[in-house]
C-alpha cells in the first residue's frame, strides 16, 4: 500500500512539561505561556500557508480565561483546526489513576475546550500525556463519548531510548515525572485500528478508534517531528518510507517551533532538549520540506476527519 491520508497534530505541552521530565524542578514562572504565544502562532503561519487544517492537542489549565493563549487557540478553531483533549493538567502518571481520576481529567479538559470551539459537547479526540494508554484510561474515554484515541507510539526505538535517559536520570539522583509504560505496546498496530478494551494494544471492539503516531514499516522508526525536524540526512530517509505506510499520522510538539535564543529558554533546559539547540530559521525551513511532501502525496485532514472516514469504511 502507499501513502493516501495524512494529519498533523502538534501536542501544545508547556515548557513546565519539559523541566518535569528532566527533573529539574519547577519551570520559571516567565516560561509558563512560551508555546502558546510563541510557538502557536508560528505553527498557525505555516499551517495557513499550505490551506491545511490540524489537530491541535491542547493542556486544559494552559487556556483558562485570561491566558494568553485562550484566544490564539479560538481563533484557531475559527480557522477549522481541530482542539483536541490532551488533559486539563498533563499529568504523566494520568494512565495509572483510578477511573474516576482519569474522569475529571478529561471532563475539565473539554469543559475548556467547549469554550474555545464554541460547540459545547463535541467530544472527540484524545492524545496521552507521554503516549501512556491504559485500559482505564480507554474505558473513561469511550464513557465519555470520545471518537477516536491517538496515543499509541509503537516505536520499539524510542522506548529503548526512554529507558536509557529515565535509568540515567536516576543514577544522577534526579527523578523524571515521565513513567514507562507497556512494553505491549511496542507491538501493537502501525495503522488504524478498534482496540480491545481490556488491551489497548490489540485490535478488538471499542467503540472509539485508535489512531497510531507515525512509524515506518518493519523497523517501527519514529516519524514524529523530533526526529523529522533536527537531520536532513535522517529527515528523507523516514518520509521516503512513509510512502509505504497507507496512513501518515506526524505528530508535532509545540517547543518544535521554540528558539532558544529568541525566546529566552534557559541554559539547564536546552542543554538536555535537542530541539532546543537547532535555530527556529532552520525548523521552520524543514517544517516546510516536511508539509511539502505530505500535501504532494496524501490527503490532509484533521484527526477528527481521519477516524470518521476510518469508521465509515467499517473499521
Amino acid at each position: 500500500m502507499t501513502l493516501s491520508l495524512g494529519s498533523v497534530s502538534v501536542d501544545l505541552d508547556p515548557l513546565r512539561c519539559y523541566y518535569q521530565i528532566h527533573g529539574l524542578g519547577a519551570a520559571p514562572d516567565q516560561l509558563a505561556e512560551v508555546v502558546l504565544q510563541r510557538a502557536l502562532p508560528r505553527f498557525l503561519d505555516v499551517f495557513a500557508r499550505f490551506g491545511l487544517r490540524a489537530t491541535l492537542f491542547v493542556v486544559g489549565s494552559d487556556a483558562l480565561d485570561g491566558s494568553v493563549g485562550r484566544p490564539l487557540l479560538r481563533q484557531a478553531a475559527q480557522l477549522g483546526h481541530e482542539l483536541g483533549n490532551h488533559s486539563f493538567g498533563h499529568p504523566y502518571e494520568l494512565s495509572r489513576l483510578s477511573e474516576s481520576a482519569i474522569v475529571d481529567e478529561l471532563r475539565a479538559c473539554e469543559q475548556v475546550l467547549d469554550e474555545l470551539r464554541g460547540q459545547p459537547g463535541k467530544v472527540c479526540g484524545f492524545r496521552a500525556p507521554g503516549y501512556e494508554l491504559s485500559p482505564a484510561l480507554l474505558r473513561a474515554l469511550s464513557q465519555l463519548g470520545f471518537r477516536y484515541d491517538s496515543s499509541v507510539f509503537p516505536c520499539p526505538p524510542y522506548y529503548l531510548a526512554k529507558l536509557l535517559v529515565l535509568a540515567k536520570l536516576r543514577l544522577s539522583g534526579r527523578q523524571s515525572a515521565s513513567i514507562i509504560g507497556s512494553p505491549w505496546q511496542q507491538l501493537a498496530p502501525m495503522q488504524p485500528y478498534r482496540p480491545a478494551l481490556d488491551n489497548p494494544n490489540r485490535t478488538g471492539s471499542a467503540p472509539l478508534i485508535e489512531l497510531p503516531v507515525a512509524v515506518t514499516k518493519y523497523l517501527r522508526l519514529p516519524a514524529i517531528g523530533t526526529s523529522l525536524l533536527l537531520s536532513a540526512p535522517l529527515r528523507h530517509v523516514l518520509l521516503a518510507a512513509m510512502l509505504r505506510q497507507p496512513f501518515f499520522n506526524l505528530e508535532l510538539h509545540g517547543i518544535d517551533l521554540i528558539d532558544a535564543q529568541l525566546d529566552g529558554i534557559p541554559s539547564e533546559l536546552v542543554a538536555r532538549q535537542p530541539d532546543l539547540q537547532v535555530p527556529l530559521w532552520q525548523k521552520q525551513k524543514a517544517l516546510v520540506e516536511i508539509l511539502r511532501f505530505l500535501t504532494d502525496h496524501a490527503q490532509v485532514l484533521p484527526l477528527a476527519e481521519v477516524a470518521m472516514h476510518f469508521a465509515q469504511t467499517g473499521l
